[in-house]
């Protein structure tokens, strides 16, 4: 591996590939979004003395809200609101993960997958296991057994993702670029959303169909845009923390690029991304009209999350503060001072 230059450390300014451009598919917002968004904040601090004035303000400036009315666009009240609560949620684990090491990470991800295997019998006092609890039963009530399962079994890979994606961080490693695309696929988060849009839409489809090599492509595309897109979006963030677990850090470290030319490669990967979804959209198989109608649901789902992603990440203030809008008409972003915090145990 090549070393990060010196001018890279020193540039001052990044300009963002243009994403929005690259994808045409058409934008949708729920209607429910304004009401959602409401009520899913207000959950979101329901019972939590330690959320200071400071953390109340990033939660009304992420707009999770409109995050999930831009990706589970046509859903109803009670499933929109379920998808905001979760993404509400994710969001609060990323934070905590942020600065936890692998044993933390572990703590945390035993209250969760606790609540989410034993949703009305496990019993303990901290915050999270009442929130995960709260939210997974509401899905419960109208999820199918294999949605379910799916949400289980992304939501166990998450959690070793980010015990892992802990321990680079502990050590200082920066990944090879394949090891580094396996375990972001994981580290996002993307999964378990993709098997809300099963859910958001009460959809019930066979294991054989969503193992399909086509679906799972599908899938796999519409992770890695959101991904490697927020790699790009969040490297200021991610910079100023001392964190390297982005794409950008991985390609300037392989192949020895600068920061620019690093993150316009990502920018390639993500209009690849954009293209192969696009490809495999066209030559989707056939399972009979029943079935073909569920498929295209939920791969429009995928479709909403690509395109609602990508607008939505210069609306909400987790990236780019208050200047989305200009940072989307320039694509210009200049860089924060480096400011390293600890990490924490629990």
């Amino acid at each position: 591996m090549s070393p990060i230059s010196s001018a890279s450390r020193s540039l001052t300014t990044i300009q963002l590939p243009d994403l929005v451009s690259h994808c045409t598919f058409d934008l949708h917002t729920d209607r429910n979004h304004k009401l959602v968004s409401i009520e899913s904040k207000r959950w979101m601090f329901n019972g939590d003395p330690n959320l200071d004035e400071v953390a109340r303000r990033a939660f009304h400036g992420l707009k999770a809200g409109k995050l999930a009315a831009m990706c589970y666009a046509n859903a109803g009240y009670h499933q929109l609101r379920v998808c905001s609560d979760f993404l509400n949620w994710l969001f609060h684990l990323d934070n905590l993960s942020d600065d936890m090491d692998d044993r933390g990470i572990d703590n945390v991800a035993n209250v969760v997958m606790n609540s989410i295997h034993h949703p009305h019998t496990y019993r303990c006092s901290a915050r999270l296991n009442r929130m995960t609890k709260d939210f997974y039963k509401r899905m419960m009530q109208t999820a199918s057994p294999g949605t379910c399962r799916r949400f289980k079994e992304t939501m166990g890979l998450f959690f070793q993702a980010i015990q892992q994606q802990a321990l680079d961080r502990a050590n200082g490693a920066i990944p090879d670029l394949e090891s580094y695309i396996s375990l972001r696929r994981d580290t996002s988060g993307c999964k378990p959303s993709w098997v809300l849009i099963e859910y958001a839409h009460h959809l019930d489809i066979s294991d054989d169909v969503m193992n399909h090599p086509i679906i799972c492509s599908l899938g796999e595309a519409t992770n890695d845009l959101v991904t490697w897109s927020n790699d790009i979006f969040s490297y200021d963030v991610e910079q100023s923390k001392g964190h390297t677990h982005n794409m950008i850090n991985v390609i300037m470290q392989e192949q020895g690029l600068g920061l620019q030319d690093a993150v316009n490669v990502v920018g390639e990967y993500c209009k690849d991304a954009i293209d192969r979804f696009a490809r495999d959209r066209a030559n989707l198989p056939s399972w009979g009209p029943t079935i073909d109608a569920e498929v295209r649901v939920y791969v429009d789902g995928l479709a909403d999350w690509i395109v609602g992603s990508l607008h939505w990440s210069f609306e909400t203030e987790r990236y780019f503060g208050k200047a989305g809008k200009q940072v989307r008409a320039t694509r210009l972003v200049t860089l924060r001072p480096k400011a390293v915090r600890p990490l924490r145990t629990a």
